[in-house]
């Protein structure tokens, strides 16, 4: 068998450019969002609960937040699933920890998104 010209045998995840571009547009908007934030926050004026859930209470903030929520599971998901698979050699630990992350991961997204429309 040959390990070189079109026939070579490719292993490893594969994933590269994919996620190597998700890593940036998910950081990118994360950093843009908590730019936006920190103006409104910094605004002058008193902060209080009223402030603070007036900037989530708009229809295009909360869909914005729900956006950058999944972002953020994504870009987690990215980077921890990269460590387990660089680092963690045994298949079933790496699986079991993959399952964990995925299961951690769904349920703080989804309690970040309750929170989120509970304001």
């Amino acid at each position: 068998m040959s390990t070189y010209g079109n026939k070579r045998l490719v292993t490893g995840a594969s994933y590269g450019l994919r996620d190597w571009l998700a890593q940036r547009v998910t950081g990118a908007l994360m950093a843009l969002f908590t730019l936006a934030l920190l103006a409104q926050v910094l605004a002058p004026g008193e902060m209080n609960y009223v402030r603070w859930s007036g900037i989530f209470s708009a229809q295009w903030m909360k869909v914005l937040t729900f956006a950058l929520i999944v972002s953020l599971a994504y870009h987690a998901w990215v980077g921890v699933r990269d460590i387990w698979m660089d680092y963690v050699k045994p298949v079933g630990i790496r699986l079991c920890l993959h399952v964990f992350t995925l299961v951690w991961l769904v349920g703080c997204t989804g309690w970040a998104v309750q929170v989120l429309w509970r304001l």
